[in-house]
């Protein structure tokens, strides 16, 4: 703009002085030398005025190589902090920025960052302290408290049948409080990325094994298990265990979750970049807003779904493939039923 108003400025004050006089009537001579002065004022100007705008080209060009520098210079240590904030993760909170420089804005946007991490830091590692202590300490009572009714039922006098029925039942509650408290743990883990060990996983040995080891389950609801077509070539690499623990959610909540009679099928497919596990169930058409919440702790679908399970099951499934770098979608079918479709990055076999 500055070049701009130095050009009109140049243009009007050629124009200004390139106005002559008028000359007296017989002042021939006079005539004619102004008259030479106009010309070579006229050629003068043109110059100036190419010139001019040469100059203002130039220096265009130059004021915006100036200020890509002049920003690429400034914005460096934020594109440093953004890359090293997008570095850090949960497995390297204790990496800092630590940006040299100055007290100015941008030393005081690093230091604020590495007191967000430091912060989080101590988060995340009293999560994982209550994690491995939850296992232990919750475990010991209910570990009591069973073999306290086993203890009550193996005295030499037979009980009476109220204390049969009474310890069978507790039986129960203690077994559903034990997979509660197992699957509140694995989530947990999962949900911080705790992989402890990554190896080649073929997803149809995971699948034969979970139908095989559910075999009486199937049977007890008449339930037929489909082969939608098993490759082999779908393989990924993480923790065997926590994609054996997805593997056989997906199964129970297939089978669980199902009508009598009702049938399974199950499929894993690959494509190059990705595998992906499909488990789909027949039954009534489900509410696509209800099949949305099911990825999340404690949400089923109905009152009638709600008969047995912790409500965990999707929801542990869904952290073990996010931590494995893949994720869990959920769709209902147009002809009634669920879909459900674990897609996870390709490994080798």
């Amino acid at each position: 703009m500055s070049g701009v108003g130095l050009l009109a400025l140049t243009i009007g004050l050629t124009e200004a002085s390139s106005t002559a006089p008028v000359g007296q009537p017989g002042l021939g001579a006079a005539q004619q030398r102004i008259h030479e002065l106009e010309t070579e004022l006229s050629m003068q100007s043109r110059q100036l005025l190419m010139g001019s705008l040469i100059a203002l080209v130039v220096m265009a060009a130059v004021s915006v190589l100036l200020g890509s520098a002049i920003a690429g210079r400034v914005l460096r240590p934020l594109r440093t902090i953004t890359a090293a904030t997008r570095r850090i993760s949960a497995e390297n909170l204790h990496e800092r920025l630590a940006v040299p420089g100055p007290a100015d804005e941008v030393k005081n946007l690093a230091d604020t960052i590495d007191g967000l991490l430091e912060r989080l830091e101590a988060s995340f590692a009293a999560q994982r302290r209550f994690v491995a202590n939850a296992s232990h300490e919750l475990r010991t009572p209910l570990a009591t408290m069973r073999a306290s009714v086993d203890v009550a039922l193996a005295k030499p006098e037979p009980p009476p049948p109220q204390t049969v029925t009474l310890a069978n039942r507790l039986r129960t509650e203690l077994d559903q409080v034990d997979r509660l408290l197992e699957g509140l743990l694995v989530l947990a883990r999962a949900q911080h990325g705790e992989l402890p060990d990554r190896d080649p996983v073929t997803l149809s040995d995971l699948v034969s094994q979970a139908l095989n080891a559910r075999a009486a389950d199937l049977a007890a609801k008449n339930l037929t298990a489909e082969d939608g077509g098993l490759q082999r070539t779908a393989c990924t690499q993480g923790s065997l265990t926590l994609l054996t623990r997805m593997t056989d959610n997906v199964i129970d909540n297939a089978i669980v979750h199902n009508q009598d009679g009702g049938w399974i099928r199950v499929a894993t497919t690959a494509d190059g970049t990705a595998v992906r596990l499909i488990v789909e169930t027949g039954g009534p058409a489900l509410d696509p807003e209800h099949i949305a919440r099911l990825g999340q702790p404690f949400q089923r679908l109905a009152a009638d779904r709600t008969g047995s399970g912790t409500g965990l099951g999707l929801s542990i499934v869904a952290a073990i493939a996010t931590a494995h770098g893949g994720h869990l979608d959920l769709h209902a079918r147009a002809e009634g039923g669920l879909r459900v479709t674990i897609s996870l990055p390709a490994g080798a076999a």
